[in-house]
Parts: C-alpha cells; sequence; structure tokens
C-alpha cells in the first residue's frame, strides 16, 4: 500500500486546476502572431501535502523523482488517442510543448504549456480546441518518458479553460466565460475547492496580456494597463471568479 500511496495522492491533488497558481500568457507580436503559455504552478500545494506524508514515504524512489525537462504536446498523448484526432488537431498539438519541472523533495511542481499561433484565426482555434484534446486524450507522460507509469494526469489542469468563448481577430480579443459550464466545471471540482480552503491554500489567477500596438480600450475595471498601453494584467483568485465569474471577461481592442 505504501508504494501505491504516494502516486495515488499526487493523482488526488494534481489532476485537478482549483489548487495551483494559474498564469495565462499573451504576447502577441507585429506580424501577427503571438505567443501563447499556460503555466500551472503545484509548488504550494505539495509543500501543504508533503508536510502530511510519512518519513517512509518521502524515502520512496517515487518521492525521489526529478524532472526539468520539455517535450512535445503531441508525444503525450497515447497512440490510440492520437489515432482519433482530426488532422487540424494533430497539427496544433505537434505545434505545442510542455515543460515540467519538478522536484517533490523542493516542493516544487511545475507544468507549462506553449504553443505560437500563427495568425487571429489559429489563435482562436487553439484556445477553442486544446482543452477538448487534454480532455479527451487522457494527457499522460509528463513527468516520466515512460508511458507505462503515470504519477499523474494533466487532463484537467488545461481542461478547465473549456468554459470560455473567444471572438479573435488581428485588431482585438474577446473572451467571455460561459457561466453554464463555468458551473459545470465547479460542481465536478468542488471537493477539490474545500479541501484547497481546508489546508488554507489560495488560489491566484493572473492574465498577462501583451500587445504589439497600443490598446484602444478595455472593458474590465480590474484589468490593469501598463504606462505604454501595450500590456494589460489581470490579477484575480478562484475565490473571487467563483463569487463573480464576470471578473474573467475581456474585451480588449488594440
Amino acid at each position: 500500500m505504501k508504494k501505491l500511496y504516494l502516486p495515488l495522492l499526487l493523482l488526488v491533488m494534481l489532476c485537478f486546476s482549483s489548487c495551483v497558481d494559474i498564469e495565462e500568457h499573451y504576447d502577441f507580436k507585429s506580424d501577427g502572431t503571438c505567443k501563447v503559455a499556460y503555466a500551472f504552478d503545484m509548488s504550494r500545494a505539495v509543500s501543504v501535502l508533503v508536510n502530511l506524508m510519512s518519513d517512509s514515504v518521502k524515502q520512496t524512489p517515487q518521492f525521489s523523482l526529478v524532472k526539468d525537462t520539455t517535450l512535445n504536446f503531441y508525444s503525450a498523448i497515447p497512440d490510440s488517442a492520437q489515432q482519433k484526432l482530426k488532422a487540424e488537431e494533430i497539427e496544433m498539438a505537434k505545434s505545442s510543448e510542455l515543460t515540467v519541472n519538478m522536484n517533490l523533495k523542493k516542493s516544487v511542481m511545475k507544468v507549462t504549456l506553449n504553443h505560437t499561433a500563427k495568425n487571429a484565426a489559429d489563435l482562436q482555434y487553439y484556445l477553442q480546441n486544446v482543452s477538448k484534446i487534454a480532455l479527451n486524450t487522457q494527457i499522460s507522460a509528463i513527468t516520466t518518458t515512460d508511458k507505462a507509469n503515470k504519477p499523474f494526469d494533466a487532463r484537467q489542469m488545461v481542461g478547465g479553460q473549456d468554459y470560455y468563448s473567444y471572438d479573435i481577430t488581428p485588431h482585438k480579443f474577446y473572451r467571455i466565460i460561459d457561466k453554464a459550464k463555468f458551473n459545470a466545471f465547479l460542481k465536478k471540482t468542488q471537493a477539490t475547492f474545500m479541501m484547497a480552503k481546508a489546508m488554507l491554500i489560495d488560489m491566484p489567477y493572473k492574465v498577462i496580456l501583451r500587445f504589439a500596438h497600443p490598446v484602444k480600450k478595455i472593458n474590465n475595471s480590474k484589468a490593469m494597463l501598463s504606462a505604454d498601453r501595450r500590456e494589460v494584467t489581470l490579477v484575480t483568485s478562484m475565490d473571487e471568479v467563483i463569487k463573480n465569474p464576470n471578473v474573467m471577461n475581456l474585451k480588449i481592442d488594440f
């Protein structure tokens, strides 16, 4: 049972996006491309749970596992699931990367999903579909090169983004939260939110958008605009989003 304890604990903790620090980064270039990064830092949650582990568990090989690697998003998808993807989904997955930094002894657990969109249409397609791929293909192997050994499942980390609708052109970025989908997400993850609160784990959420041209208009009063009007930063938390989902709505003209 002790051999199963650690992987099982990680699975319970890490398959949800409610116990992590989440950062979204968008870097819009003058040539129309956009670099997107979803960063999930689970280090604080790991630190709390590690304190609950026995010394015998901390001495297991699984606990000593250290990873600092980058792999292709497509390669993290099982072969059986790859065969079900559409051509556009395959291209999107192959042009994305997962970066993993894990060291449980130092309470470090970070995962970043990176993608460069070719244009506004490509960006909108990516944002609307990456969650579906993550949820439907059982992403694995992000902490090991052995697909048979799966310490945890990354699906829900990316899948949580599925509650947005997008309208993106070369000069606007509109994102509106779908409250029905968001409420469904909360229903599925309610137990994990309660666990996080019980452990005094807050859940910060930051969105940073950097534009090649000055922002003309933004509709979110909570979002901060830089002095050069080229960077928008929205800082909130999942607790605040639960109370007021509209805080995540962004309509930016640039």
